[in-house]
């Protein structure tokens, strides 16, 4: 039996040696080089197929999230992704009710410029006791007016509110907009995110199937007793991990699309399925125009001189209050009292009232309060100025970094290709080297181990390339 074994392992080696040198590289031998043996089955048990877990119910007493019909059945585009996120995400919704809100502010402080109207009324009845005649006199008495009144000059402080209210509104405005930017790039990430965690599904699957291969060869060597137990062991283990490998993997995407529906504000145990765009397209750019670009699309910019400029009216309004206001009012109105006792009654009417007139208010010492909300608006906008600088630099940062970035994830895909490529030679190596008898399972294990790697690391480079395009395009101001 002992020279049977070095017989056939002679063979084995002879064979391989006649190969040609190109042939040997990459090709591996042919499976008739296996030992004629019947591969054993695993003595590793393996674990019940688990179902797969359904999502859970929607949460009781809350109104309902919808699924949106256009991903039912079908690949969701990313465009399509990213429409739909801006339409159902809630936050979009609150900001859009803030702006709304503030624009009613301006209607506020616009608000003492127009004509104010005002009426009032009263009625009361009184009773009174003569005490020389002692009759009880009962009198009801009653009026009603109406005062009309018009700011004439207030030195233009109205005015300089509703121009700060104003700016603040459109301070809102942008800040809806640089929501939907979040929103937008939100979308981006976890679209690709899914992407890449289903590829890396197929990546762990092929793995796990090589991992096999590598399982059924090692059991047969072990059978004709050219390899000992312990290669059969380490490649039981190997597709042991690479079982975990998919479980994780198939996890993930789960999560990814949990995450992906919460970014689009759609329910979170929505059918998601995305196209599959995770493969490489040069991004136009022109580098000279980019601070450019930023600088008049960026939401944040905008707001921030839409503050100061809200700040600077503030400055003009409490400057304002130094000078006096100056009232146009007039009142019409009517009044009349009835007076009853137990042997006559009569009516007393005072007839119509009017008056008109001119008042003029102005509070010339309030204990310095005037003084100090103008050094408090002149201070705000000083900061409100500064923030302005500091939103530049901000924004010259993010375009500048999220530039690099592109350019480092691009170089990526390249290196990571050629990864792929020399770690597909080297496993073709190693198995046609195992497969001869030549090789240990540590070889071909190392050189599976490296594959893989390299793949995911591919995988995640296409993924890194355009979420790094989604980021550009938000520094950039671009939806």
């Amino acid at each position: 039996m002992m020279w049977e074994r070095f017989a056939l392992s002679l063979a084995l080696v002879l064979t391989l040696g006649a190969l040609p040198p190109a042939v040997s590289a990459q090709t591996p031998p042919p499976a008739t080089t296996l030992p004629p043996a019947t591969p054993a089955p695993a003595t590793m048990p393996t674990p019940p197929s688990m179902p797969p877990r359904e999502p859970l119910p929607p949460p009781p007493g809350i109104r309902p999230f919808a699924t949106p019909q256009e991903l039912v059945g079908r690949e969701l585009g990313l465009e399509e992704a990213v429409n739909i996120g801006l339409e159902n995400a809630p936050v979009i919704v609150a900001r859009i009710s803030d702006y709304i809100a503030s624009q009613q502010r301006v209607n506020q402080a616009l608000a003492p410029l127009l004509p104010q109207l005002t009426a009032s009324g009263n009625y009361g009845r009184a009773r009174s006791l003569n005490t020389f005649g002692g009759n009880t006199l009962y009198s009801d008495f009653g009026s009603a007016s109406v005062t009309a009144s018009q700011l004439l000059f207030d030195f233009g402080r109205t005015w300089a509110a509703k121009d700060a209210a104003k700016s603040n509104a459109v301070a809102f405005k942008e800040i809806l907009e640089s929501q939907k930017l979040d929103i937008s790039q939100l979308v981006k990430t976890q679209y690709f995110t899914l992407l890449l965690s289903k590829r890396l599904v197929q990546v762990n699957l092929a793995a796990l199937d090589r991992a096999e291969v590598n399982l059924r060869s090692a059991q047969g060597f072990f059978q004709v007793g050219t390899q000992p137990k312990s290669f059969v062991t380490r490649a039981e283990v190997d597709v042991a991990n690479g079982r975990v490998n998919v479980i994780r993997a198939q996890n993930a995407v789960n999560l990814a699309r949990v995450a992906l529906n919460a970014a689009m504000g759609i329910a979170v145990n929505a059918p998601t399925e995305v196209k599959d765009l995770l493969s490489y397209t040069q991004f136009p750019l022109n580098r000279d125009e980019l601070i450019g670009e930023a600088l008049r699309n960026r939401p944040e910019y905008r707001q921030a001189k839409a503050l100061a400029d809200s700040a600077d009216a503030s400055v003009r309004q409490t400057f304002r209050d130094f000078f006096p206001n100056l009232f146009g009012s007039g009142t019409y109105g009517i009044a009349g009292v009835t007076a009853v006792d137990r042997n006559t009654s009569g009516f007393i009417d005072s007839g119509n009232q009017w008056n008109v007139g001119l008042t003029l208010s102005w509070s010339i010492f309030d204990g310095g309060g005037k003084i100090a909300r103008y050094k408090e608006a002149k201070a705000n906008l000083e900061a409100a100025k500064a923030r302005v600088r500091d939103t530049e630099l901000q924004v010259w940062q993010n375009v500048e970094q999220s530039y690099l970035n592109l350019g480092e994830a691009e170089e990526r895909i390249g290196a990571a290709q050629k990864a792929v490529e020399s770690a597909e030679e080297n496993y073709q190596l190693a198995r046609g080297r195992f497969d001869a008898g030549v090789a240990n399972i540590i070889e071909l294990t190392d050189a599976q181990l490296a594959l893989t790697q390299a793949q995911s690391d591919q995988a995640q480079a296409l993924s890194d390339y355009r979420i790094a395009i989604a980021r550009l395009e938000r520094a950039l101001g671009r939806r």
